[in-house]
């Protein structure tokens, strides 16, 4: 699956772009759907890096394409079975956008990030410290770094624009913000995904420590899973074998990069430093180990 092609970019002329994310990049093809390309781009801090990890898109779309049919009995997911050759005739193009262009349906994004934590780490681990608390969730006292929840919780976010940081919220703002019905309905959902996930990936010898999902609603405001699920990208994968309570795990996942980043006098804002080829080949194996554990 290594790639020696890098997709920083997709140009898809016949097509409308609407939007360049992180990492994918939006087309509009008719009324019902839109052409999702996932690029090799890579972002740590909510900033795009100035280089790409080749062959990154494929693999993040392999293991989205898995977890999204291993949940379907849970909530439905964006997919289509309409391939891209309907759209795409150049044979250049295709094979450039291969195992990593998928079309799905076209649904109205909601504004929060339903993120799902089992593990105290990262922005968790930080809010409490400064408060004993997690998104205003009481935690018991005394735990340490990396320790696991004594259950799991649903910590949601409100989406930033490109290049701000995403807001952790409580659940009482998510339900003034979607409604309560629908929040109450994504919480149970993203939770149960969460937990069949992280009993499957640690049978396997990963500990998915939390993870972050994004819904969205059909014209008759059905909820349907969209964008990405249990990837490196939108999750953190631990090696159960060296997971140890008080310290930031190693990880299959961006910690690697974030790390990295942390020994730079970088002031975490676009524009975001070059990446020497050793941290970004280190990142593809990570990623692609985390592949062959979880999806072969």
């Amino acid at each position: 699956m290594h790639d020696t092609d890098v997709l920083f970019e997709s140009n898809i002329l016949n097509l409308k772009l609407i939007a360049r994310g992180k990492v994918r990049d939006i087309y509009d093809l008719d009324n019902d759907h839109l052409l999702i390309v996932t690029t090799d781009r890579l972002s740590a801090y909510d900033v795009v890096m100035p280089n790409a990890v080749p062959g990154k898109g494929k693999i993040l779309t392999e293991i989205s394409n898995f977890w999204f049919k291993m949940m379907e009995d849970i909530v439905p997911n964006h997919l289509t079975e309409i391939n891209i050759e309907q759209y795409i005739s150049d044979e250049k193009l295709l094979k450039q956008l291969k195992e990593r262009a998928i079309i799905v349906k076209k649904l109205k994004p909601l504004p929060i990030e339903a993120v799902v934590r089992g593990y105290l780490i990262g922005s968790g681990w930080r809010d409490y410290q400064e408060t004993g608390k997690v998104c205003n969730i009481s935690i018991p006292k005394g735990k340490k770094q990396a320790e696991r929840l004594t259950k799991t919780i649903f910590t949601p976010a409100t989406k930033a624009v490109s290049g701000d940081h995403d807001e952790n919220i409580d659940f009482e703002k998510t339900c003034s913000i979607i409604g309560e019905k629908l929040a109450n309905d994504i919480r149970d959902k993203s939770i149960e995904i969460y937990e069949r996930a992280a009993k499957y990936a640690e049978k396997r010898g990963i500990i998915i420590a939390d993870t972050k999902f994004e819904f969205g609603l059909d014209n008759n405001d059905k909820l349907f899973i969209i964008d990405e699920m249990l990837t490196p990208d939108s999750s953190r994968f631990w090696p159960k074998n060296d997971y140890k309570i008080g310290i930031s795990p190693p990880s299959y996942d961006k910690q690697f990069l974030r790390d990295y980043l942390d020994t730079l006098t970088w002031n975490k804002k676009s524009p975001g430093p070059i990446l020497p080829d050793e941290i970004l080949l280190e990142t593809y194996k990570k990623y692609h180990e985390a592949y062959d554990i979880l999806v072969n």
